[in-house]
């Protein structure tokens, strides 16, 4: 990793946090593991000024030197079993040329340092399958999909898709 390396919390009403979350959400967006295209500027549009509005998000930039090099969106969440807060990673990516160089490790410390410091039981994340790299970094910082005691067990993201007032 490099020493010009820093992430921090996203503020999303500061116009040039805004425009590097914006322009890191698209990268995601277009890349083959997002969903292959970038957005189009009425969604991005909406998603700043939702999130910015929500109540729940935690949003995280990464910058080298001053350029920014990966984002992740987050949302506190609860745990009924633990009774506690916990974080769950919504996206999280790093532009293809800093990946491997420590960009996604920096982010996964600095959003568990910061759960811990409000509590949180855990930190929750979906991963597809086609995504070794991911799944590999994942795995090296503590993530696991196995019971206590090392049982495997497999999760599945399941969806049901709800029809909207303007559809």
């Amino acid at each position: 990793m490099t020493d010009n390396l820093r992430v921090r919390r996203a503020l999303l009403g500061m116009p040039e946090d805004a425009a590097a979350y914006r322009a890191m959400l698209n990268h995601y967006a277009s890349d083959p593991l997002g969903q292959g295209r970038p957005l189009d500027e009425d969604t991005l549009d909406k998603v700043l000024q939702d999130l910015s509005e929500h109540p729940s998000v935690l949003p995280y930039l990464a910058f080298l030197d001053d350029q920014p090099v990966g984002f992740a969106t987050c949302f506190l969440g609860y745990s009924t079993f633990k009774a506690a807060p916990l974080v769950n990673i919504h996206d999280i990516a790093v532009l293809p040329e800093h990946r491997r160089h420590g960009v996604g490790t920096a982010l996964l410390e600095t959003i568990a340092k910061e759960a811990r410091l409000i509590g949180c039981c855990r930190l929750t994340l979906e991963v597809r399958d086609d995504n070794p790299a991911a799944m590999a970094l994942y795995r090296r910082i503590g993530f696991d999909i196995s019971k206590p005691g090392g049982e495997p067990v497999a999760h599945l993201l399941m969806e049901k898709p709800l029809d909207t007032p303007d559809s």
